[in-house]
């Protein structure tokens, strides 16, 4: 992301008489020194703007600004951003930095100023204009897609404006960015809107400069730009003028008020859009989309609509109604339970839209087509990814048309194309911040701010993980992270990965002089980069999954290079180890160039490999097995359980012999199957996930506040092997480690934390009908106190102050705040995540920067 800096910090950045805020610009010549005019007291220079500065209407704010102070020269846009040209007074100009900056466009972010001298008769213009753009190597910075502003709002809902209902309003101020550019620079012909000649009125829009619209250039109206229509999905008239007297959209929320699932071609991709009110066709829409459990993300057409459904805070109802438009995780409230509703009562939510979780995904309409659609719809409306379940979103009509037609009953398309497909971003707010969860829409591709010391990075590409992939292309002091781009393990996602890779290549003309890989040698991206890397002779770095994690917080968080090393906490499903084995559940002492593996949670058996993360019953026998020590001590001890009777009927036999015989059972020391083993054994997502973390995230979402307050004298135990210590519960001594010994004596190996104790417990706990709200308050409040005691423990002995939390486990909120909180009460510094993912999204940043420290030198000692 773009580093955002007042107007004064920024003037402090920018500098005249050729010297540079940021290194020497490319592109410009060797000028001498100002040249000045004796009778008119007039000097010239050249003003380099980077950041976000193109296709924001940035180049009209300098041409008003210009003509406002009697300024002559011109403006452009080129690879690197906005080259300006100006000649005036030394006051005439500096005064002319000080507005731009103040005045910028809403969606600009300026990054730096650079101001250079120019000879006095460079400027020939008696005026000033606005040049046509020039092509240079890029370096530019290509502005997310943005939510309609308020102005164009205003058009499409004003019978008198030329773009009454016109679905593809938009101006500089909002619309289509990345998802139909081709190539830079960002002009109307190198997007998708190429194929649209602007009629006579736009065209006289797009020319005058006091217009929002000059140089917009996706700009269009009814006339001259894109078109939207109605199908059915079996191929007969739409009827559309029956079912509305106005325009496709009316017809399309009558639709969805008689319950009919519509599938919307939208910014980014393809919505499935049903009423969120109906249970049958949010049920329908499940079993005809194979997504049973999966939460649906809500669209409703203002926050009044919403209110009488969740909390809202300050931050939340910001970034709901941000330009990124995301959708933000909103905390629902209790449900009424009036005898007889009344006539101005809200309808009631579909049960089926986020069953067992805590959260329900909102969002506001962002493109103006949504914005007619929600407009006579009094209630939420379920908009989820148009695809089949786990591929990615239909882009295209075609694909709309082949895989859908089972799922929707009519089709709502367009013309214009969606070159890059983009989700919907996915963000909520933890004590006050925002953290984003799934970075897309609305934040993707505006770049990162690298930390102090990545200043002069080579160009290094990182290729992210497996799940939730991205990756990163670094450049100095930046990296330019891709947007979501799913899951590789399908197919049709690892295509879309391959072809949005190919397209950010294109557009910042970017060759990687060294390539960077997670450590899982089946991973297709590391395979992708194994394979390129041989091919091209590039330099190939493979960097371990969980440094990558801690490393990625700690540039979210702006550590600088050269910071000392930091206690990495990373939690999640699995990670290739540096000893080959599984990991997930780590403790690192970490700086960017090198980790070192300090304690991990005792290591467990999956069963099946890659089935028991599908069937998380698989973790919880694997669990119990290794806590007693055999299965029969479980049966002999709680042999009325219920949960023992569930085992009855699986191949315990065959199981056993797996474990005995180290057969398709690999050993992981992961967070997330030790969540899933919980999960399974008081009764959530027993027999199958159906996505990921689901029994996790159902887990944290039983918990209330007061089941925390009375879990804190009862929270079950965790060990440290080798030592005679338990952590976890508040009644056990404290955990205690030698912490004056020297490292030759100080534990060689790793720490070992042993999640067994907590076991008799639970299944006491089972056995005595306990609430399985307070079972799991007492599960996360003594995981978190183990987490926190040892990693003071870690911390004291290694002489580190700040601890970095990362990893998807993390996205838990109630873990996360517990182990935060007892950390910062010790006096740590604690990190968390916020611009990037906790999750594997963030996985590429981490290996970029690991990348970049590891090739550069570290000061002498």
């Amino acid at each position: 992301m773009t580093p955002s800096y007042s107007p004064d910090q920024l003037l402090s950045r920018c500098s005249t008489a050729g010297h540079f805020a940021m290194g020497t610009p490319s592109h410009l010549p060797d000028l001498p020194p100002f040249q000045r005019d004796v009778t008119h007291g007039e000097v010239a220079e050249a003003l380099r703007v980077t950041g976000t500065v193109q296709g924001v209407g940035f180049r009209p704010t300098v041409y008003r600004l210009a003509v406002e102070l009697g300024l002559r020269g011109h403006v452009l846009n080129d690879g690197e951003g906005v080259l300006i040209h100006l000649a005036g007074t030394q006051a005439q100009l500096n005064q002319f930095v000080a507005n731009l900056l103040k005045e910028k466009p809403p969606l600009a972010k300026i990054a730096c100023i650079q101001r250079y001298s120019l000879a006095l008769d460079a400027v020939t213009e008696q005026g000033f204009t606005i040049a046509e753009s020039t092509h240079t190597p890029a370096r530019t910075e290509i502005p997310p897609d943005a939510a309609t502003c308020p102005q164009c709002l205003a058009d499409i809902l004003n019978p008198r404006s030329r773009y009454f209902r016109y679905p593809f309003t938009n101006c500089t101020h909002c619309g289509p960015r990345l998802s139909i550019i081709r190539h830079l620079p960002y002009d109307r012909q190198s997007t998708s809107m190429a194929w649209f000649e602007m009629c006579p009125s736009c065209r006289q829009d797009y020319q005058d400069v006091g217009n929002r619209r000059f140089h917009a250039q996706p700009t269009a109206c009814p006339v001259c730009g894109p078109k939207v229509w109605l199908e059915r999905a079996d191929g007969k008239p739409s009827c559309s003028q029956s079912l509305s007297l106005v325009d496709e959209a009316e017809a399309v929320a009558t639709l969805i008020l008689r319950g009919e699932i519509v599938a919307i071609k939208g910014l980014g991709g393809v919505h499935l859009a049903c009423d969120a009110t109906n249970d049958d066709a949010v049920q329908n829409l499940r079993q005809r989309k194979h997504r049973y459990h999966k939460p649906f993300a809500l669209m409703v057409k203002d926050l009044a609509a919403i209110a009488p459904y969740c909390e809202i805070s300050p931050q939340e109802a910001e970034l709901l109604q941000s330009p990124a438009a995301p959708i933000v995780l909103l905390t629902p409230l209790p449900t009424p339970h009036s005898p007889l509703p009344t006539p101005h009562s809200p309808l009631p939510l579909s049960p089926s839209l986020s069953p067992g979780l805590g959260t329900l995904g909102v969002m506001l309409p962002y493109t103006p087509l949504h914005h007619l659609i929600l407009q006579r719809l009094d209630r939420p409306i379920v908009m989820t990814s148009g695809n089949r379940s786990d591929e990615p979103q239909c882009i295209t009509n075609e694909a709309v048309r082949e895989q859908l037609g089972d799922i929707a009953t009519y089709f709502l398309l367009h013309n214009r194309d969606i070159v890059n497909r983009v989700d919907d971003s996915v963000v909520r707010v933890v004590e006050g911040q925002p953290q984003i969860l799934r970075r897309a829409r609305g934040y993707a591709p505006a770049p990162i701010a690298l930390p102090a010391g990545f200043e002069c990075v080579p160009p290094i590409l990182a290729l992210g993980g497996e799940l939730k992939s991205t990756f990163c292309l670094l450049r100095p002091g930046q990296a330019i992270l891709s947007q979501h781009l799913g899951d590789l393990e399908n197919a049709a996602a690892y295509q879309g990965y391959r072809q949005a890779l190919d397209l950010y290549l294109n557009l910042f003309e970017y060759e990687p002089a060294h390539l960077v890989v997670d450590a899982h040698p089946e991973y297709l991206s590391t395979k992708l980069g194994q394979d390129w890397a041989e091919r091209q002779g590039i330099p190939l770095t493979t960097v371990q999954h969980h440094h990558a994690h801690i490393a990625a917080c700690m540039a979210d968080n702006g550590l600088p290079l050269e910071a000392p090393p930091v206690l990495g906490i990373a939690l999640d499903g699995l990670g290739y180890g540096d000893d080959g084995t599984l990991w997930g559940g780590e403790f690192l002492l970490a700086d960017y160039r090198q980790c070192r593996r300090l304690a991990h949670l005792k290591p467990v058996a999956l069963l099946g490999g890659t089935q028991a993360i599908r069937q998380p019953w698989r973790n919880t026998y694997a669990h119990l097995v290794a806590a007693f020590g055999d299965w029969q001590t479980v049966q002999k001890t709680f042999p009325k359980l219920a949960l023992v009777r569930f085992f009855k009927n699986k191949p315990l036999a065959l199981l056993d012999s797996m474990l005995a015989q180290n057969l398709n059972a690999p050993l992981a020391s992961a967070a997330g199957r030790l969540f899933d083993a919980v999960a399974a054994a008081v009764g959530l997502c027993r027999e199958t996930a159906t996505y990921e973390g689901q029994g996790a995230i159902e887990l944290e979402a039983l918990i209330q506040p007061h089941h925390l307050e009375s879990a804190q004298d009862s929270a079950y135990s965790f060990t440290l092997q080798g030592t005679p210590n338990t952590v976890g519960a508040r009644s056990p001594r404290p955990l205690i480690l030698e912490i004056n010994k020297p490292d030759s004596a100080f534990n060689p190996q790793p720490l070992v934390l042993d999640p067994a104790p907590l076991w008799p417990s639970l299944l006491q706990d089972l056995q005595q009908n306990t609430d399985p709200a307070i079972i799991a308050a007492r599960f996360h409040v003594g995981f978190a106190n183990a987490l926190s005691t040892l990693a003071q423990n870690l911390a004291q002995r290694h002489h580190v102050t700040t601890v970095a939390l990362s990893g998807g486990v993390f996205q838990n909120q109630i873990l996360t705040a517990q182990v935060k909180q007892t950390l910062q009460t010790l006096g740590l510094t604690v990190l968390t995540h916020h611009q990037v993912p906790p999750n594997d999204g963030g996985l590429s940043l981490g290996q970029a920067v690991i990348a970049a420290a590891q090739s550069s030198q570290p000061p002498p000692t």
